[in-house]
């Protein structure tokens, strides 16, 4: 029996079957929640329950967003409906006008940046674009039903190539499919473009990023549309990574640092050789470091932060601690067990 979702404040509806998820029946019939992982992790799909019953299949999650959130707060990508629902929701108009699109693509390049880091240029078929927005993911669509979440690394201008960082998961059977199987000129099914981890260019605020390990393919898109659209800006890059072999495109930022004056890159590592000269710990810790160093305060930029749940969740947590206002904090954790499980 399909029930009925009507949305506040948009005063738009939709109808559910039973076995879907409030998000991906939304999703279906074209409307723009907010999302991130799909997983109940990253807690980018939090909303209000108004009125009517849910059903959960899993346990319920508790990502850090939902800490100290009103009685009714609801994981859009978790819950299903088990009747007429009322909710509450942000719709974002950023991403309405982008259709999502199940596509072949070609493994044109398949190249190895690091030791657990393997790129990918997949290449769409002729006369066909995948327009995304800068920071977005797509989903590799495998044979069995499952689906792997990349983000996509390369900007926006550039729809019918696409460029991805996979890191090799010990124990995950796709990434070792990925990097000991998969061959130049394979062709994969893909999907997209999903999530809403993506530059909000209308902000004049100045940006500060924060990847943790491939998080820094979605901070590559974004990085490399705002300098093509000249945004005006002054942005910063902090990457964290374990050593120096982690940072696997390093020279590519230190580029932009020579090229733009208003850029400034910073690599972190967690466990430095003692030949590190660099910024040491966590990722997170070294942004609070190096602000109060600098006399600046969080309050006034836009933060993006990508990459291990773990890392987004402390980011978050020690930056809201620090004056930053949730609505300028937007995340994309790497679920590497669930939707996006290699991520």
């Amino acid at each position: 029996m399909a029930f009925t979702v009507y949305l506040e404040p948009s005063g738009h509806y939709f109808d559910i079957e039973p076995d879907e998820t409030i998000l991906d029946a939304a999703l279906r019939h074209g409307h723009a929640f907010p999302y991130g992982c799909r997983s109940g992790g990253c807690g980018a799909c939090l909303g209000q329950l108004l009125e009517g019953e849910l059903n959960y299949d899993t346990n319920r999650p508790l990502p850090p967003t939902a800490r100290n959130m009103p009685r009714g707060t609801t994981f859009f990508c978790q819950a299903r409906a088990a009747s007429d629902l009322i909710i509450e929701v942000k719709e974002i108009g950023a991403v309405k006008n982008l259709t999502v699109k199940t596509l072949p693509v070609l493994v044109q390049t398949k190249e190895q940046l690091a030791d657990d880091v393997m790129r990918l240029y997949l290449k769409l078929p002729k006369d066909e674009h995948l327009r995304f927005l800068a920071g977005q993911y797509i989903d590799i669509l495998m044979k069995d039903g499952r689906r792997r979440s990349f983000s996509i690394a390369n900007m926006p201008r550039i729809d019918h190539l696409l460029e991805l960082h996979i890191r090799h998961v010990e124990g995950g059977d796709f990434t070792g499919y990925i990097f000991d199987q998969l061959r130049e000129k394979d062709v994969l099914r893909i999907e997209g473009p999903h999530g809403n981890f993506f530059l909000r260019e209308n902000s004049t605020r100045p940006l500060l990023l924060v990847a943790g390990g491939t998080g820094f393919a979605p901070v590559k898109s974004i990085l490399e549309h705002a300098f093509v659209e000249e945004m005006s800006q002054s942005m910063r890059l902090y990457w964290g990574v374990r050593g120096e072999a982690d940072l696997y495109l390093d020279s590519l930022p230190q580029q932009w640092a020579q090229e733009h004056a208003d850029f400034r890159y910073v690599p972190v590592l967690s466990e430095p050789s003692r030949r590190w000269r660099g910024a040491r710990g966590y990722v997170h810790e070294a942004v609070i470091a190096d602000l109060a160093a600098r006399g600046e305060e969080l309050s006034a930029f836009d933060v993006y932060v990508c990459g291990p749940p773990a890392m987004v969740r402390a980011a978050f947590a020690a930056f809201r601690e620090r004056g930053l206002e949730e609505a300028h904090f937007y995340s994309d954790a790497f679920e590497f067990q669930a939707p996006k499980a290699d991520g």
